[in-house]
């Protein structure tokens, strides 16, 4: 097979396609405020995480209050803005124009994905899968979404590679047996570069040759 049409790109949505933590900061940061004062960092404590996983570690045994921030939160993300992230529309178009695979592989529901794609109906040219928390049983940092995705694609996990910017879907993407490219946009460089096999602040300038570079090198992080 051509080595162009051998490689997968997997992408997490929310702080490495889209530039939405900032919101998702504002919510989750007055949840704790409500509910876990003794937690100051609570809104980057779930970072990564499915609604389900955030509602069983951090309020179970409330049904009541796990609806209501249900509620809460799906009112919320009917009113976000989804802004792109520079250079990665371009990026991935790149990617696609040189045969690489692509999959969205996001902690989001479907719910809200209705919402992403009435603000972005390319998503549906972007992206071959769409993998989704409601695809999958576990949350990351397990990483039965990135496996579910190759498996999708039909590819093998070494020639899969991650974009992701939290710490929870890193791991999940380095237990899945994928290289990892860590996104700054959610934690300092320094936080994530010896977790990842390389490093970027942005897609602005971000070049395929750089992409297969990467993925030609024998090792990665263990």
């Amino acid at each position: 097979m051509d080595r162009e049409r051998r490689l997968a790109a997997l992408f997490d949505m929310d702080g490495v396609v889209l530039d939405t933590e900032g919101q998702y900061d504002n919510f989750w940061r007055e949840q704790g405020r409500r509910y876990h004062p003794d937690k100051p960092e609570f809104h980057k404590m779930i970072k990564g995480q499915t609604m389900e996983l955030i509602l069983k570690n951090y309020f179970e045994g409330n049904v009541a209050l796990q609806q209501q921030i249900s509620l809460e939160l799906d009112e919320f993300e009917s009113r976000m803005d989804f802004p792109y992230f520079p250079g990665v529309e371009l990026f991935i178009r790149t990617l696609q124009k040189h045969g690489v695979r692509t999959a969205l592989v996001t902690s989001s529901n479907n719910k809200k994905m209705a919402h992403v794609l009435m603000a972005h109906p390319e998503f549906t040219e972007l992206f071959e899968r769409v993998i989704t928390a409601d695809k999958i049983t576990r949350s990351k940092p397990d990483p039965e979404c990135y496996l579910l995705a190759a498996r999708e694609l039909q590819m093998e996990v070494d020639v899969c590679c991650v974009f992701e910017d939290s710490f929870s879907g890193i791991e999940a993407g380095r237990r899945a047996g994928m290289k990892v490219i860590g996104l700054t946009t959610t934690n300092p460089r320094e936080k994530i570069q010896d977790k990842v096999d390389w490093v970027l602040s942005d897609f602005t300038g971000c070049v395929y040759d750089e992409f297969i570079g990467l993925m030609d090198k024998k090792e990665t992080i263990i």
